[in-house]
């Protein structure tokens, strides 16, 4: 059991200002936060967890010696155990990085000092009040940067608001809480939101949607859960509007079947169905011969309609991350914050030079690229954009 020390008594000064409501003690050791927080007249129930059981017997038994009230102690891995909301969270995870041979779980954070403390924000959300806090320490020795860029990929903000200089480290107390997306995106039915990827101008998170609330004419009688991908701007982009423009070219698009189901969306974020498939590239390497290139005209079809709309995606020369093939063998196009309307789009153009740039790839599966005929059919294509002339590259893949 870890002993009360510095960041204990660090903490426990914040605890006593904080604590309110339903209050819930992760790794609470000692229990010295559980039992600072049940002195709080505001505080309406604790709940205190550990995943040592010696712990969890004897804090039982001290809350029985005293005849304490309003506290209840779990044997619990994190949030295993543990139901309901709370207003308050408390951890003051073990943060060291792990040393060979010792494996003190009240000491070491993981092999790198963070890995305890991603798995709690990870899980957090769902057990935290819209209007919740949390009150988290941590030390200079687990790396600060770390710990805020899990913080923020959980969609979560902080402030600093203590802090206490040691011989050898440096202890930080946070307030954490939701961030106002996060909670309007759970207002919305989405859980289990996560960081996902990021590109120049936007950040996507995944997370799942809970269908059926979509649906106010009636109250559904089963959940009808799918994944969904929820992107935003990215702080440091200095873009203009992207997301509405992305959002204007998906609802043009999804109309002709082209790109990710847009779900809904507001002026800082959209959600989309999330495409679960492998980008072009690696689906090429694990595919035959036949399917590649129905895959390579279903996707010079898409290009196509994108033509006679007059809509430019760009980047269709070098779509390696643009691209995903999902498990119907499906091709979806991703990613059009860059989308815009043009007299001469180069939709087709683009791709058929993304064609000559895989020759080798198609070459192992045994399609030949006649690189001089197709550019020829590129070029009457380019000057006509007519059903005739994309036809024959159509037939020159076939």
């Amino acid at each position: 059991m870890y002993q009360p020390a510095e960041d204990s008594y660090l903490l426990q000064k914040f605890v006593r200002k904080y604590a309110f409501g339903r209050v819930l003690d992760i790794g609470t050791g000692s229990g010295i936060q559980a039992l600072t927080a049940i002195e709080n007249p505001n505080v309406k129930e604790v709940i205190a967890v550990d995943i040592n059981e010696n712990v969890v017997n004897r804090l039982n038994d001290e809350i029985k010696e005293k005849k304490l009230r309003k506290i209840n102690v779990l044997q619990s891995d994190l949030f295993e155990n543990v139901e309901g909301y709370f207003n308050l969270i408390i951890f003051n995870p073990p943060y060291l990085p792990q040393d060979k041979g010792i494996e003190d779980v009240s000491l070491y954070g993981g092999k790198r000092g963070w890995e305890i403390s991603e798995r709690f924000f990870n899980h957090i959300s769902k057990y935290l009040f819209p209007d919740g806090k949390i009150l988290f320490l941590f030390s200079s020795l687990t790396n600060r940067t770390k710990i805020e860029e899990i913080i923020n990929n959980n969609l979560l903000e902080y402030k600093e608001i203590g802090k206490e200089k040691l011989a050898f480290e440096e202890l930080f107390v946070y307030e954490i809480f939701k961030t106002p997306l996060l909670r309007e995106l759970e207002r919305k039915g989405i859980e289990n939101i996560h960081y996902f990827t990021q590109g120049k101008r936007g950040v996507i998170f995944t997370g799942v949607l809970d269908k059926s609330k979509l649906i106010k004419t009636h109250f559904p009688s089963k959940k009808n859960l799918i994944k969904v991908a929820i992107k935003i701007k990215r702080k440091e982009s200095k873009a203009l509007e992207r997301i509405k423009n992305e959002v204007n070219w998906l609802k043009v698009l999804n109309n002709e079947n082209i790109g990710p189901r847009l779900l809904f969306y507001d002026k800082e974020y959209f959600v989309y169905g999330f495409v679960e498939g492998k980008f072009i590239l690696d689906w090429i390497k694990d595919n035959g011969k036949e399917e590649i290139k129905k895959i390579l005209i279903q996707i010079l079809e898409q290009c196509f309609v994108m033509d006679i709309l007059k809509v430019n995606k760009e980047e269709m020369h070098h779509p390696l991350k643009h691209i995903v093939i999902d498990r119907n063998n499906k091709s979806v196009l991703l990613d059009f914050e860059r989308c815009n309307k043009t007299e001469k789009p180069k939709n087709v153009t683009q791709f058929i030079e993304f064609i000559f740039r895989v020759k080798k790839e198609l070459g192992a599966k045994q399609i030949g690229v006649d690189e001089g005929d197709l550019r020829k059919l590129s070029m009457d294509y380019k000057n006509t954009y007519n059903d005739i002339t994309f036809k024959n590259i159509i037939k020159a893949l076939s």
